[in-house]
């Protein structure tokens, strides 16, 4: 039986998108997109909020239309797949990320008095994944020993 892997979601960009480049120079673009639980606790009567973070990574010419027409606080549909990745910290620590590879970008609403001043006609309405993005998420920017190491795309992956 065939498996499923997707994920949709719609919330609003906690940063602006970080852009970097691939040794090839493909743009690979990280987004921090928040979404919002609220629900009514019974026992208090008082409303509660819960904000959840994920990281979605998004290649070629859709990140670049992300880093142009994407800023802090813009809402956003993303539709895509989880992806696992393993690594070693500095400590020698087996470390683990899941991040969501976007498929489909699409920007939502209208963008407030930018610096260039557009208008919601002046974004792209979607972008679409094309089928020889990498299937792996690309290597942070910053040292940081939180962060997954860099990802070799091309390394021969072993499934």
């Amino acid at each position: 039986m065939a498996s499923i892997n997707k994920v949709i979601l719609i919330g609003n960009l906690g940063q602006d998108p970080e852009v970097r480049y691939t040794a090839g120079g493909q743009a690979v673009a990280t987004l921090n997109i928040a979404t919002n639980e609220r629900w009514l606790d019974k026992k208090t009567n008082q409303w509660q909020d819960r904000t959840e973070w994920h990281r979605v990574i998004v290649w070629g010419k859709q990140a670049e239309n992300c880093k142009e027409y994407l800023s802090k606080g813009r809402p956003v549909y993303i539709e895509g797949r989880l992806q696992t990745r393993k690594w070693e910290d500095k400590q020698g620590q087996t470390k683990y990320t899941t991040e969501i590879v976007a498929q489909t970008v699409q920007f939502l609403g209208s963008r407030e008095s930018g610096s260039r001043g557009m208008t919601n006609s002046d974004y792209p309405a979607e972008s679409q994944g094309s089928s020889d993005s990498p299937s792996s998420a690309p290597a942070s920017s910053s040292g940081s020993s939180n962060e997954p190491p860099p990802f070799d795309s091309e390394d021969d992956i072993p499934f």
